[in-house]
C-alpha cells in the first residue's frame, strides 16, 4: 500500500486533509482496504501526493480518533478489524410515495373539527416580536439544561394567572411544565405509582384514556348525568383517583356545577390517598354567566391535582401544558426529580413568559372569546332553524356542540350522510369507552376553525340530508 495514489481536487472546496481521510475511510468501509493491512507513513504519502507532511498527518489523526485506522511505535499504520459494524455506503434517497402506497382518506369539503384554532387566530407578530427579544437578550443560558419542574419564570407566570382567572391558589413551586398533558399524566404515573384504579367518565377525551391504559392503570367507567360524574356510580366503583373535566367536559359539553364539585371534593376527601384529576383544557371560553372557579380552588386536603395548557387557547403545535400538585406529591416529585428533564425548550417557556406576564395572553384571550362568540352564536342560530331535527347541548362554554337527534336519526346514518355530502361529523360513540348497548343518536359538531360563510353553507347543506 505504499503505492496509495488519492485523488485531489484543489479547488479549495474540500479541505485537503478531509479528501484523504474520505478516500481512506470510503476505501475500508467497502472493504477494499482489508483488516491488518498496511498503510504508506505520512512521509512518503505526503510525497507521492506532493504535499505537506502535516495534511498527511491531520488526516490519519481523525481516522486514528475514529477508529478505521490504528497505529504501532516503529511499525506504521494499519487497517483496523471492524467485525460487525455496520456501513452506509450510499446515502438512501426517499422518494414521495406513489399513489398506490399512499392511504387514501376521504376528501371533505367542509370539517367540524374538535380540535383547532380560528384562522388568523395565532398572534404571529407579538410571537414573532418576543422570540427575537429573548435570543437577544438571554443568550447562551437558554441553551443549558433547565429546571426539571421548568423555569421558575414561566410557573411564576402561570401561578399568577391560575390566581386571577381560575381562582386557583397555588405556590410556583407546585408547578411542573411539560410538553403537553400526555407527558404530565407520565409523570403522575410515577409519582402516584403503578397499581391506580382511575375512574373516567363516559364517554371521555380518549388521549388520556388510553395514555392512562398503556401505563399500566385500571380504568373504570363512570356514567354521568346532565350536572357530570355520577357520584354515587363512582363510589361503588372503588376508584382511588377521578380524572374529571368540570369545566366543560369533553365530549359531552356539561359544566359541573358547584354543589357537585362539593360532592366530589367530599368523595376524594373522605378516605387518604384519593386524587382527583381536574382537566381544565379550555376553561377560558365561556359564553353564559361567570366562569366557575376550577375545582382546584375550593381543594382544602390537597386532594386536587390540576391541569391546563396553552394548546387550546393559543394553537396545538404550542406545546405547553403545566401541573400544578398538591403539597404532599410534589414533595415525592422533588424526590424523583434528577431523573426527568423538562421537556419545554428554555427559550419556548421564556417567550411564553413574556407573553403572560406583559399582558398579551389576556389580550390575546379577550380577542379569541369575541371570535368564537361570533362563531358559536352562529352555529346556535343554524341550529335553532334545525329544532325539528336535532336538539343542542354544551353551548355555554368550549368551541364544539353536541347534537341529539329527535327525528329518529342515527348517529351512524348522519355521519354517513354527511360524509357522502363532503362534511366531517364527529360521532359521540368515538369517545366512550365502554359502548352503549343501543343505537347512539348524538354527534358532535366544532366550530373553531371554520369561517363563518363555511359554518352557513355546511349547517345549510346538513339541514337538508338529515330531514327525514
Amino acid at each position: 500500500m505504499n503505492d496509495l495514489m488519492i485523488p485531489l481536487k484543489e479547488d479549495g472546496r474540500i479541505p485537503m486533509y478531509r479528501q484523504i481521510y474520505d478516500y481512506i475511510k470510503n476505501e475500508i468501509q467497502k472493504g477494499k482496504m482489508k483488516a491488518g493491512e498496511k498503510l504508506p507513513s505520512s512521509r512518503l504519502l505526503a510525497k507521492n501526493l506532493c504535499i505537506s507532511r502535516s495534511t498527511v498527518d491531520m488526516a490519519y489523526d481523525q481516522l486514528l480518533s475514529e477508529g478505521y485506522i490504528e497505529s504501532f511505535p516503529c511499525k506504521g499504520y494499519y487497517v483496523c478489524r471492524m467485525e460487525g459494524l455496520y456501513f452506509s455506503i450510499e446515502k438512501k434517497v426517499f422518494s414521495e410515495k406513489t399513489s398506490e402506497q399512499k392511504v387514501s382518506a376521504p376528501v371533505y369539503r367542509w370539517d367540524f373539527a374538535l380540535n383547532g384554532i380560528a384562522p388568523g387566530g395565532f398572534p404571529h407578530n407579538i410571537w414573532r416580536k418576543l422570540s427575537r427579544e429573548v435570543l437577544s437578550q438571554e443568550g447562551d443560558s437558554l441553551f443549558q439544561l433547565g429546571d426539571p419542574c421548568g423555569e421558575f419564570g414561566i410557573r411564576r407566570a402561570v401561578a399568577e394567572y391560575l390566581h386571577s382567572a381560575r381562582g386557583v391558589d397555588c405556590d410556583p413551586d407546585q408547578i411542573i411544565i411539560g410538553a403537553g398533558n400526555d407527558y404530565l399524566l407520565m409523570l403522575l404515573w410515577v409519582i402516584l405509582g403503578k397499581n391506580r384504579k382511575i375512574a373516567m367518565e363516559n364517554p371521555t377525551y380518549l388521549s388520556a384514556y388510553y395514555d392512562l391504559i398503556h401505563m399500566g392503570c385500571q380504568i373504570l367507567p363512570v356514567g354521568q348525568d346532565s350536572q357530570g360524574i355520577r357520584i354515587e356510580e363512582l363510589e361503588k366503583t372503588g376508584a382511588d383517583t377521578v380524572y374529571v373535566m368540570p369545566s366543560h367536559q369533553f365530549p359531552m359539553g356539561t359544566v359541573m356545577p358547584l354543589a357537585r364539585r362539593m360532592e366530589l371534593l367530599k368523595w376524594a376527601g373522605s378516605r387518604e390517598g384519593r386524587y382527583i384529576i381536574e382537566d381544565d383544557y379550555d376553561s377560558e371560553f365561556r359564553y353564559k354567566g361567570q366562569p366557575i372557579p376550577a375545582l382546584s380552588g375550593f381543594d382544602q386536603k390537597g386532594c386536587v391535582i390540576y391541569l391546563g395548557t396553552f394548546s387550546k387557547s393559543l394553537a396545538p403545535s404550542v406545546r405547553v401544558s403545566y401541573m400544578v400538585l398538591p403539597p404532599a406529591l410534589i414533595k415525592d416529585y422533588l424526590a424523583l426529580g434528577h431523573l426527568f428533564s423538562v421537556t419545554v425548550s428554555r427559550t419556548d417557556q421564556k417567550i411564553l413568559e413574556m407573553f403572560l406576564g406583559e399582558g398579551h395572553y389576556e389580550r390575546h384571550l379577550n380577542r379569541m372569546r369575541a371570535v368564537y362568540k361570533n362563531k358559536h352564536d352562529l352555529m346556535v342560530r343554524c341550529l335553532k332553524e334545525m329544532s325539528h331535527i336535532c336538539a343542542f347541548s354544551g353551548e355555554n362554554a368550549g368551541v364544539h356542540l353536541v347534537l341529539k337527534f329527535c327525528n329518529g336519526l342515527t348517529e351512524k346514518e348522519a355521519v354517513r350522510r354527511a360524509k357522502e355530502a363532503g362534511i366531517k361529523v364527529y360521532g359521540v360513540s368515538e369517545y366512550r369507552i365502554q359502548k352503549s348497548e343501543k343505537e347512539e343518536n348524538m354527534v358532535l359538531l366544532g366550530y373553531a376553525t371554520m369561517e363563518d360563510k363555511d359554518i352557513e353553507a355546511a349547517m345549510k347543506k346538513l339541514k337538508e340530508i338529515w330531514e327525514i
